[in-house]
């Protein structure tokens, strides 16, 4: 098949080039021309995936309008609060017949909108049985070396779920399906601002007692507010959902982690960063979750408290503390 991975950060070059280990025909788009030129003279996206060599076989481009043209597939690696600029730069009429993948994990603010709501927002002609997504515990830096690893594909349409499992499986890289779109979308979005959650955790020195505490409840809240979209509550189970959770709070390669663990060390926001180069998304959808739950009324109280660490300049201590003296309530997903 013909693809377009949109967005060259390190998730998008690794599924670039695990597609590209199914035999597909693929095209990674780089928005700067300068860098694509040092990607293909180099082979290696040293930035963001370095040490990782890119093959003759795949074509980088940074001419938008001529990557999407006449692909059966687009996958979409552009962060959430950027995606909405770069699909307005392309005509409907281009796109039409493509399905469209969503393989980042956000909400974007002011809308509230998932990945695949905010396709269709912009494409309203665009079926549902064109859109899917792609989610779960998997890290570019561990997939790009062929660690084995297990994701869903998530679609309304049965055939194109089962499609994006077939583009994107191999023998390191297993794919699993469902309809339930909300409920992964949902599920990623949100696993990485309870991971900024578990960082602070860790940069305060409090321990696995309370990591354990925030990913649980974590879980709990994302699984209340999916019940209220229409979502399917065993989704927040699986890959998707209690699966990314867990390697996003765990793992050294989070960003998400990272931010929060710095944090908890004391440091500010803008200090965190400037010693970033890639985008945590939870940052921005602490805040575009927090409003989501007030639209369908759910609490979301550590959520919430994320929000007021990262941009009310909330101490992490007495965040911790107001969530644990909380009303009493009795232990159950659906329990405020």
């Amino acid at each position: 098949m013909k693809i377009t991975v949109l967005g060259a950060g390190a998730w998008g070059t690794t599924l670039a080039l695990v597609l590209l280990d199914n035999s597909n025909s693929v095209t990674l788009w780089e928005r700067s021309q300068q860098y694509r030129d040092y990607m293909v003279a180099n082979s290696e996206n040293s930035t963001y995936l370095p040490g990782v060599k890119l093959p003759p076989s795949l074509n980088i481009s940074s001419d938008l309008i001529e990557t999407i043209t006449g692909r059966d597939i687009i996958i979409c690696a552009v962060p959430s609060q950027f995606l909405r600029g770069v699909l307005n730069q392309i005509d409907y009429s281009l796109i039409k017949d493509s399905i469209f993948v969503s393989v980042s994990k956000g909400i974007e603010q002011d809308t509230t909108l998932t990945v695949t709501q905010i396709i269709q927002d912009v494409y309203k002609k665009l079926p549902a049985s064109q859109l899917g997504v792609l989610s779960g515990p998997s890290h570019a830096e561990e997939v790009s070396k062929k660690v084995p690893t297990t994701v869903v594909s998530a679609s309304s349409d049965s055939k194109t779920a089962n499609t994006i499992q077939n583009i994107f499986m191999t023998d390191y890289f297993r794919v699993y399906t469902t309809g339930d779109v909300p409920g992964v979308e949902l599920g990623g979005a949100f696993k990485n601002v309870i991971a900024i959650g578990a960082g602070i955790i860790d940069g305060i020195g409090y321990g696995d007692n309370t990591k354990a505490a925030i990913m649980t409840r974590g879980v709990a809240e994302v699984t209340r507010l999916g019940i209220a979209m229409g979502a399917n509550p065993e989704t927040f189970s699986g890959l998707s959902g209690i699966g990314d959770l867990i390697v996003t709070c765990m793992s050294k390669h989070s960003r998400n982690r990272y931010v929060g663990e710095k944090i908890g060390k004391g440091m500010k926001l803008q200090e965190v960063l400037k010693t970033m180069n890639a985008v945590a998304e939870g940052i921005h959808t602490s805040k575009s979750a927090s409003d989501l739950a007030k639209k369908f009324n759910v609490e979301t109280p550590i959520t919430n408290e994320v929000y007021k660490i990262l941009f009310e300049d909330k101490d992490p201590k007495l965040a911790t503390y107001d969530l644990m003296t909380r009303d009493r309530k009795n232990e159950n997903v659906f329990n405020l």
